[in-house]
This record gives C-alpha cells, sequence and structure tokens, in this order.
C-alpha cells in the first residue's frame, strides 16, 4: 500500500462545509483513481447537518423537517457537526474490493484511538462502527420505572424514542448503562477507490442526535469521549492520535481481494461472488 497522507481541511471556526467537504472528496478520488497522488485521508470538522446513506428510511429523519443532506454512501442517517472529528480516506483497495475488510481497518484503528484515551470499545456483531459496550440487561437501571420485561423496544419493532421522552434519547444511553456507538462508519467505493469514512464524538452536543433514529438503531445510543472520560477532550489533542493509528493500521495492513467462489453447476459453470455488505452509519 501506498504512504497514507492526510489533509487537514479544518476545524472550530475554520469548520469545512458538509457539501464543499464532499466535493474536495470527489476531486481527490479522481486523483487517487488516476494515481496522480498516494492514498489520502481528509480529516475535517463540519458544522451541524445530517446525512443520510442510501438505506435511510423516511421514519428515521428528523420529525420536524430539518433539511437533511442525502449523500452515496452505505448506511444509514447519522449527525455530522462541532465536536465530532471526520475521516474521509481516500484509498485504491484490489478488485474485488473487500468492502468489510476496509470498515474493520477503520474501526480497529479508532478502537486504538480510544484505548490511547482511556476508553474501553469493541465491536458489536451486525452492527458497523466503534462501541461502548453497555452493562449486561439484568444489571442496567430500569427505564421510567419500568422493569426491563415492559421496555417497547423489545417488542415493537417500530417503536420511536423521540415521542417518549428523555429516557429513551440515544444521547443518555450512557445513564441506561447501554451499549453507545462512539465512532460510526459508512463507505462507499467507485472504481476501486474508497469514499466517505468515519465520524468519531469527541466532545459534541449528542442531543443532536435525539432527532433522528442514528444509524436506524432504536435500542442503543451515542456516546463520546469526553462523555466517558467525564473531562473535556479537544480535536486539537485527538488529532495526532487518529493520524498515527490510521498510518499504523492502513500502511501495514495486507490487502487482499475478496475471494470469490466458482461452483459447477451441470453442464455449464457459474461463479458466485461472495459480497460484502454495504457498511452502515
Amino acid at each position: 500500500m501506498s504512504e497514507l497522507r492526510f489533509v487537514r481541511l479544518g476545524f472550530g471556526e475554520e469548520s469545512v462545509d458538509y457539501q464543499v467537504a464532499w466535493d474536495k472528496q470527489r476531486e481527490v478520488h479522481a486523483a487517487r483513481f488516476a494515481d496522480e497522488i498516494d492514498d489520502t485521508c481528509l480529516l475535517v470538522e463540519h458544522p451541524p447537518v445530517y446525512t443520510a446513506g442510501r438505506r435511510t428510511q423516511e421514519s428515521e429523519r428528523p420529525l420536524d423537517g430539518t433539511p437533511v443532506v442525502d449523500v452515496d454512501r452505505g448506511g444509514k442517517i447519522t449527525w455530522h457537526g462541532p465536536g465530532q472529528l471526520v475521516g474521509y480516506p481516500i484509498m485504491k483497495l484490489p478488485r474485488p474490493v473487500d468492502v468489510v475488510a476496509h470498515v474493520r481497518r477503520l474501526e480497529e484503528a479508532l478502537i486504538r484511538t480510544a484505548a490511547e484515551f482511556g476508553v474501553e470499545t469493541s465491536r458489536v456483531e451486525g452492527r458497523s462502527g466503534v462501541w461502548v459496550l453497555g452493562d449486561p440487561v439484568e444489571q442496567r437501571p430500569s427505564i421510567g420505572g419500568l422493569s426491563l420485561d415492559f421496555d417497547p423496544r423489545l417488542t415493537d419493532e417500530e417503536f420511536d424514542p423521540r415521542l417518549n421522552g428523555p429516557e429513551y434519547a440515544p444521547s443518555n444511553a450512557g445513564q441506561r448503562r447501554e451499549d453507545r456507538k462512539l465512532a460510526a462508519i459508512g463507505i462507499r467505493v467507485a472504481k476501486g477507490v474508497t469514499m466517505h469514512g468515519f465520524a468519531l464524538n469527541v466532545n459534541p452536543d449528542n442531543t443532536w442526535f435525539d432527532r433522528i433514529i442514528p444509524c436506524g438503531i432504536r435500542d442503543a445510543g451515542v456516546a463520546s469521549l469526553a462523555g466517558e472520560l467525564g473531562r473535556d477532550v479537544t480535536i486539537e489533542e485527538v488529532l495526532p492520535v487518529v493520524e498515527k493509528h490510521l498510518r499504523d493500521v492502513l500502511e501495514n495492513a495486507e490487502l487482499k481481494p475478496r475471494t470469490i467462489e466458482r461452483e459447477s453447476a451441470g453442464e455449464g459453470a457459474r461463479e458466485t461472488e461472495r459480497a460484502s455488505a454495504p457498511a452502515s452509519a
């Protein structure tokens, strides 16, 4: 793999509008496809914005009609804004592209980053991203004075936490000792080159997530480094740590194309690709 270079687009008062950064991604993507540049990771902070991946359902968008930017990545709806470090690794991968392997590498770099700040994180089967795991169900506090046996989320697939009070809000998952997502990942691969990437919650106002169904997940919430540590953490502190671990994981990865299985069928032959599922937000 080529050397990974980092481009810091803007943070704080110099945060970059989402559409401007998206245009920059396309520009860098074209240059990487043409081998005019090495693998590149754009790092940025955005003004508040909701973005929706291709699998987002109408029922997961803000109830109050807040504008949402529809994007061409995998996954569902999420939020970007102040206090969140967003990274767009634009990298050329071998074909057939193994999307899942790329997502796992991003997760690993972010897991190492969180660990360096003293926050233990993990993966959750069937859900991409980096998670702070909650307590076992039987040890969690009851919600709204009800026992867990009556938790409506267990029986109602259409349960909407936005309509049922702050005790169900994604931003309060830490108080409920539930699983909570520290970093979301949603990517797209075009012409063998990756786009979009990850969003790491450093010290945002997580109540922004309460207006949506983050990543389409109704039975978990969101976390931040600052919230888990109980102290202020700045993007300035986190930037060099994220860069270090992304460089270590991505530059040293042994890239392999996705496995393709070939099966004989009667007189002819057929090929079956083991497709990689789209990454979630």
